[in-house]
């Protein structure tokens, strides 16, 4: 009887790490599509404004306030933010498969075997 009660604790504490580890990734998951997305709208501007004269007027959207600048002065920030941008979503491609390792070897340790996914 106490076998089966601790059996049952232990299995159901494996499906709490097992829906934790689900979780996480997810999360991860959105952050880099979130990322990647922001990164495809830095690129699609930077595309835009790069033939265009540095002393021609453009607008830039900054803590939600649009400002009146020149292509010269919006190309060498926004060009710091897609370089940003491409990092951050290189440490969280190499996070989410550091979590996805660290996912596997704990299943394989815990001989967890999935149903469905």
């Amino acid at each position: 009887m106490a076998q089966q009660v601790a059996s049952a604790k232990r299995q159901q504490d494996l499906q709490v790490q097992y829906s934790n580890y689900k979780e996480t990734l997810q999360a991860i998951a959105q952050k880099i599509g979130d990322v990647e997305q922001e990164a495809e709208e830095h690129k699609l501007v930077l595309e835009t404004l790069t033939p265009l004269p540095e002393s021609r007027k453009c607008f830039r959207m900054i803590n939600g306030v649009l400002v009146e600048r020149t292509v010269g002065d919006v190309l060498p920030a926004l060009q710091t933010n897609a370089d940003g941008l491409k990092k951050v979503l290189e440490d969280l491609v190499k996070q989410y498969r550091t979590k996805q390792d660290d996912m596997e070897k704990w299943k394989k340790k815990n001989n967890i075997q999935v149903v469905q996914q």
